[in-house]
């Protein structure tokens, strides 16, 4: 086990929740050349897929994609899509963010390099779960209020699928029961952590775009490409942070309420990462 101090991760004790977003930030530094690549692809990639629907939708302000009064009913599938994609996309980013959380818990800093290697990463249950997931919020997101309860079971789906070493089945209902541990506390800190993040994102978004527009920087035409660009690049950050709170707070859950610290502590020293953090490996 690691050793406590400043720049540990994941120390191997329960956190509170201050520690628990500080534990994701710092997760994410460690890794950060593979995580935000990766969300910078989905990130752009996201925007992309949205545009015909903003298009369709009238929804043509660049900086909020507000639509015309005509075509609210239009827009709110508009922003059930977004809230299925970002689901979706902060799940694959949860594959290599939990692996790299599980080596930092370990003391063993995972390379970049094993985090892209496909063996044994399990990507394509990682890619048929998120399917899975986005399915599931784009029907909650419909229903307005249903989209926090999904958003806050689901974001342990892909830590459980490549730490805990789980089916892809049981990965959906065993992110739901972490969750729902302790009060609910994961499923809080997972909607805490959602709300600070999008507070960040509107703040960024909003001010870059402002100055841009207020400099007189944005040629004619340029605005929708403009405001695709920024929200891709407040997104990049914003999803990968995300993926890394998943990732350290289903570990921390499970050393609160399985002692997971306790088991790595009497572990044999021989054992792989995979097989001592596996459930009941």
């Amino acid at each position: 086990m690691p050793e406590t101090g400043p720049i540990v991760v994941l120390p191997g004790r329960p956190l509170t929740v201050g520690e628990l977003l500080d534990s994701a930030v710092l997760l994410l530094r460690t890794r950060a050349s593979v995580l935000l690549t990766l969300s910078a692809a989905l990130a752009v990639g996201e925007q992309l897929l949205l545009l015909p629907l903003r298009t369709a939708a009238g929804a043509t302000a660049p900086l909020w994609w507000a639509p015309g009064m005509s075509g609210l009913g239009f827009f709110w599938f508009l922003l059930a899509v977004g809230a299925a994609t970002e689901a979706m996309i902060i799940l694959l980013l949860g594959n290599p963010a939990a692996r790299a959380a599980g080596g930092a818990l370990l003391g063993h800093r995972v390379t970049a390099g094993e985090l892209l290697r496909p063996g044994g990463a399990r990507w394509g249950a990682t890619a048929l779960l998120g399917a899975m997931v986005g399915a599931v919020m784009l029907l909650v997101s419909l229903l307005g209020p249903g989209w926090l309860v999904g958003f806050a079971l689901l974001g342990a789906v892909a830590p459980a699928l490549v730490v805990d070493r789980v089916t892809p089945v049981r990965a959906i209902a065993r992110s739901a029961t972490l969750a729902l541990r302790v009060d609910g506390r994961a499923a809080a800190v997972r909607v805490l952590g959602y709300l600070v993040w999008w507070i960040v994102r509107v703040g960024l978004g909003w001010g870059m775009f402002t100055g841009l527009t207020t400099l007189g920087m944005i040629p004619d035409g340029w605005s929708t490409a403009v405001a695709m660009l920024l929200w891709a690049a407040v997104n990049t950050v914003a999803y990968a942070a995300l993926a890394c709170l998943d990732a350290v707070v289903h570990l921390e859950t499970r050393i609160r309420t399985e002692g997971l610290d306790i088991h790595l502590s009497r572990a044999p020293a021989t054992g792989t990462p995979a097989q001592l953090l596996a459930v009941g490996g």
